[in-house]
């Protein structure tokens, strides 16, 4: 595949934009949702107006809270053109991960849809609206305090999913998401593809493969709201809308998480046609059964496995229509080299610049990635596993159950509190109470009152009481009185599969 050249009048701040000359005419549609069009020319005007405002306000580094839309799109490759570090906060984020954020990064404002912001409004020192059409605010706050330490050339710091309710700050320039999307696109190889965005933006993976490349390779952009989508929250979706919203959209690729692949194979087998326009389903963010792809295949969904982690800019490998095996997570991309070294998979190549506030991580060549995996004969890569007890939700939410269940140890009923969601859409837990007296009823109400201080993806939807505490059971529990995770599991299959059996909410035995 032909890379596009940069432009004759090379920026020495690697851009997006400065790369899409002579891809588009202008007026050629590259980005849109229900309710605004941009062609290649306004997207342009927009994004030059746009970098010459936050210049003049002068904005080392800003924050963006905004659903999806072509706003969100302005606003990413505005700060690349002024050279402004971009700090996307995921909407899915709990207050307290937000303010975790811009304690770990300061920054000198934050850019969202409404003129108040989570709960920093007795912070915010100066609002300006950004556009006359789109509800756009510029709340400058000033720095809880400055004290940052952010690698050289950081151009975006990404913060995962929230594995626990301090997520890192991962660094990385534009030069290393810009080269990302490049290998992507040319590893996809779809020229000028229609991609709809149905992860949140502020999910790496969708900014770098959902923007980025289609922009970088001609293509167009499909941003609409996660409202307009069918999506509620960070977990929650309503089928019907999703897939009427694919087929009036006709796009050539998506990205999907397992549980929304495993929407679109139920949505066939109800009758739902996929449109002949697809041709490249990208799948990653947690385990895929190979049964859902095998199923996948023959609903007419063409759906490749990946993997990646933020810490390497995003896509390490992928399965590709030129080059897959199901069950792998494909080849890595040309420009990583993957080893495996005691049975972790260690990535070479374009790793992060380095944690926010942690001066040891800046400047690593290797990425150790905490999974354990393989190469097979052909070179594709197989993961096998999590070295540590992080779960990853079928939606693609990362979760660290020491954190969870931390919080709900905190309240004096309980004895013990395990909680279960790997590959689930959403989390139970098997519990035991320090007083038998307690009733399902006073159990629930104080599940629900620490749900509201949780994250939708981290909530326990389902639990169940254990017949006896761990304690009584020392197969089940370490010298130091810390759960064996795997015996727990094993021994209580049948009640967490029941668990998962059962209608949300509606499972106290």
């Amino acid at each position: 595949t032909a890379w596009p050249k940069n432009s004759s009048a090379e920026q020495t701040v690697p851009t997006i934009l400065s790369r899409l000359d002579g891809l588009y005419d202008d007026d050629q549609i590259v980005v849109r949702d229900a309710t605004q069009c941009l062609t290649y020319g306004s997207l342009i005007q927009r994004c030059g107006e746009l970098a010459a405002l936050l210049k003049k306000h002068h904005i080392g580094r800003l924050a963006l809270h905004l659903e999806n839309g072509p706003d969100w799109v302005v606003i990413d490759l505005a700060c690349q053109q002024a050279d402004i570090c971009l700090l996307p906060l995921p909407t899915f984020f709990s207050n307290r991960q937000v303010q975790h954020a811009l304690r770990e990064t300061p920054v000198d404002a934050v850019v969202s849809g409404t003129n108040t912001v989570f709960d920093l409004s007795e912070q915010v020192t100066e609002t300006v609206r950004l556009s006359g059409t789109a509800k756009l605010w510029l709340n400058r706050i000033p720095a809880f305090e400055d004290h940052a330490l952010i690698p050289e050339n950081t151009g975006k710091i990404t913060y995962t999913s929230g594995s626990t309710g301090t997520p890192k700050g991962v660094c990385l320039s534009n030069q290393q998401l810009i080269d990302e999307a490049m290998f992507l696109g040319s590893a996809v190889g779809l020229s000028k593809p229609r991609h709809l965005c149905l992860l949140p933006l502020s999910t790496l993976l969708e900014n770098v493969a959902g923007i980025y490349a289609p922009l970088l390779f001609g293509g167009e952009v499909i941003v609409p709201t996660l409202e307009e989508m069918g999506f509620y929250g960070s977990s929650t979706v309503e089928p019907t809308t999703l897939i009427e919203t694919i087929t009036r959209y006709q796009p050539n690729t998506l990205i999907l998480t397992p549980q929304l692949l495993q929407l679109l194979v139920v949505s066939v087998r109800n009758g739902w046609q996929t449109p002949e326009s697809l041709k490249f389903v990208a799948v990653g963010g947690a385990k895929v059964a190979n049964q859902l792809l095998i199923k996948a295949w023959q609903s007419g969904i063409p759906a490749y496995q990946g993997y990646g982690l933020s810490e390497c800019a995003s896509v390490v490998s992928l399965n590709t229509p030129r080059d897959q095996i199901t069950g792998s997570c494909g080849k890595p991309l040309q420009h990583l080299n993957v080893q495996i070294i005691n049975g972790e998979v260690v990535v070479n190549g374009n790793a992060m610049l380095g944690y926010a506030n942690t001066p040891s991580s800046w400047g690593q060549q290797a990425i150790h990635t905490g999974d354990l995996g393989y190469l097979d004969a052909r070179g594709f890569l197989h993961i096998l596993g999590r070295r540590k007890n992080l779960m990853i939700s079928s939606y693609g939410r990362n979760i660290s159950p020491e954190w969870v269940e931390s919080e709900f140890l905190a309240s004096p009923i309980f004895a013990d509190f395990i909680v279960f969601g790997d590959a689930q859409s959403h989390c139970v837990a098997l519990l035991s109470t320090r007083d038998s007296r307690t009733t399902d009823q006073q159990i629930d109400d104080i599940i629900q009152q620490i749900n509201q201080q949780l994250p939708d993806y981290a909530r326990i939807r389902n639990w169940q009481r254990l017949p006896t505490v761990l304690t009584k059971t020392p197969a089940l529990i370490t010298d130091n009185g810390r759960p064996k995770r795997a015996a727990i599991a094993q021994h209580y299959a049948g009640q967490i599969d029941q668990l998962y059996n059962m209608p949300v909410e509606e499972s106290h035995v």
